[in-house]
């Protein structure tokens, strides 16, 4: 499994004004939306292109266009919501599909609740939307169902990541064609599994406390 911390002055500081905790919920989306294209654009570096030819207004040419099958985009529900314009702005002809977990808060295992994804991904490169990798128990899990469905390129993108949720996800995706993007690696895991200094529950704050 590769990591890339995207190391870049934007970056750090749309992250900074996420973490501050009187950035109200309409400035928190707009800022995960716009810190999730610059993430986007490190971790499409990679997305799968084939040769074009084409004509300019002076001569032909060629270029590159994206390959098919088309990438898939699957935002982890609800918070991975808030980070899918965002990313489908770089990749507008990308596919998206919809995978629903929810972390139970007494074992921090996760639950699967919904899916709307293709049953087979063979060959198609796949971009998962969490904001926190934090136990990565989510994470885990997600990618393994996208990989029994023949997904052979997976990228997960992240707003932040615990030193223990990468660990766990080495462990339990070893050998797995797995990466992860992410604005910043934090210290630890507090005792309730959120990460610190972190942000706060990311859906929260994105969408409020109803329910």
């Amino acid at each position: 499994m590769r990591i890339h911390v995207v190391d870049h002055p934007l970056v750090a500081h749309k992250l900074t004004t996420l973490r501050d905790k009187r950035t109200d919920s309409p400035t928190f989306r707009r800022l995960s939306d716009e810190l999730v294209t610059l993430l986007a654009y490190e971790a499409t570096r990679d997305v799968r292109t084939e040769q074009v030819d084409i004509e300019s207004p002076v001569t032909a040419t060629t270029g590159v266009k994206l390959s098919h099958p088309r990438p898939l985009v699957v935002p982890i529900l609800r918070a991975g919501l808030g980070m899918l314009d965002g990313m489908v702005r770089l990749l507008p002809t990308a596919e998206v599909g919809f995978l629903g977990m929810i972390r139970n808060e007494e074992t921090l295992k996760a639950e699967t609740y919904a899916t709307r994804m293709p049953d087979d991904l063979s060959g198609r490169q796949v971009y998962v939307l969490d904001p926190m990798l934090a136990t990565g128990g989510t994470l885990v899990a997600a990618i393994q169902e996208l990989i029994s469905r023949g997904a052979d390129d997976v990228t997960a993108i992240c707003l932040l990541a615990a030193p223990e949720g990468v660990e766990v996800m080495e462990r339990e995706l070893a050998g797995a064609p797995v990466t992860v993007v992410t604005a910043s690696i934090d210290e630890r895991l507090n005792e309730n599994g959120y990460i610190v200094p972190g942000l706060g529950d990311a859906g929260d704050r994105m969408y409020g406390t109803a329910g």
